[in-house]
């Protein structure tokens, strides 16, 4: 089989500030593989999670194990996983990979991946959509432009103010009162202290928060479980779960997961997390980092199995080169073309 990678920049309509710092922008890859006159898309997209990957890190680790493949078909997916398993290919890349060998099989039998797996669209969740950390004022005004910009039945509010916790009360009890009747999620991206995170669960579930995720920074996981015994809400992690291999040891100090294809390495092991958890008694969400609709239609395929979606980057992309899942009712959702149902969009040149 044959691959080409792509790169392609894609600018927020709303730049994006968390704990570890503000995205306006990103740097993705788009990578193509072709085999018997069918091609396959995939997506990678750099973070700077645990080891970050960069989007020139991304190019040149496809391009240098790109000929190693060449002999193989995208039907070979177990084979091909070991050969980037050994070459140390970072995530991302092996995302970008395994999602277009995943759209190669979907198209070469006519199928969305999601039907191939007898799974249901109409089960997937209504995703969540990020506000940023900002001031009470900008946190509103952020609220009422994604009201006005797509169907919201979800915020996910992201905290973790370098400021400090009455920062972050401030802000998220500014979005409440701006959308009083939505389901709100918060994401401390590892931005609190033991201490503070437990006052802030008690007191965001005071709110009518749902759940709370990766309260505590990537390295204090030994703190969870005292965290999960006094808190009144539910604990996601983010930060601290990367594939499959990380489930067994949180299982006891957490009560769900948050899987994103770039940290996973694609939907093969997305898949395997899946499972895992669920064998761990673990609730299951899905995630993105900077990522186009190419990415996040490619999690759509697997998202009738989450109990939470947080799909929404493309959303906020103002030149998204791809087309492919919709908004119906304030879910995001696959279509019913083969593979991924991924276009590429007819006004990008």
């Amino acid at each position: 089989m044959q691959i080409e990678v792509e790169v392609f920049t894609v600018n927020k309509r709303f730049p994006l500030t968390i704990s570890r710092g503000t995205t306006s922008q990103t740097t993705n890859l788009w990578v193509r593989i072709s085999h018997d006159g069918i091609e396959g898309w995939g997506e990678a997209s750099p973070f700077n999670v645990g080891n970050p990957q960069s989007a020139e890190t991304l190019q040149a680790a496809l391009q240098e194990i790109a000929p190693s493949l060449e002999a193989f078909n995208p039907l070979q997916r177990s084979s091909i996983e070991l050969v980037l398993t050994k070459a140390l290919v970072p995530s991302s890349a092996k995302a970008a990979l395994d999602m277009a060998m995943h759209d190669w099989l979907g198209k070469s039998v006519g199928l969305p991946l999601w039907q191939m797996w007898g799974l249901e669209p109409n089960l997937i969740a209504p995703t969540s959509v990020t506000i940023g950390i900002n001031s009470p004022e900008g946190a509103r005004a952020r609220a009422r432009d994604w009201l006005k910009f797509t169907d919201v039945r979800v915020f996910k509010v992201k905290l973790g103010n370098p400021d400090g916790i009455a920062a972050d009360q401030s802000m998220i009890a500014a979005v409440r009162e701006e959308a009083p009747i939505l389901e709100l999620y918060v994401d401390a991206n590892g931005g609190w202290s033991l201490s503070d995170a437990e006052l802030m669960c008690t007191w965001l579930a005071n709110l009518g928060v749902k759940y709370v995720e990766q309260p505590l920074p990537r390295g204090q996981e030994k703190h969870l479980a005292e965290l999960k015994m006094r808190s009144p809400l539910p604990i996601f992690v983010d930060e601290s779960c990367f594939t499959s291999f990380d489930i067994p040891q949180l299982a006891t100090c957490v009560d769900g997961i948050n899987i994103k294809l770039m940290k996973s390495g694609g939907l093969s092991e997305a898949m395997r997390m899946v499972h895992t958890a669920r064998a761990h008694g673990l609730q299951v969400m899905f995630g993105c980092y900077s990522d186009s609709t190419l990415a996040n239609t490619a999690a759509l395929q697997l998202a009738p199995l989450a109990d939470y979606i947080d799909l929404d980057s493309h959303l906020n992309l103002i030149d998204d080169p791809f087309t492919g899942a919709f908004v119906q009712e304030g879910r995001v959702l696959p279509n019913n073309l083969p593979g991924l149902g991924v276009e590429r969009r007819a006004s990008v040149n």
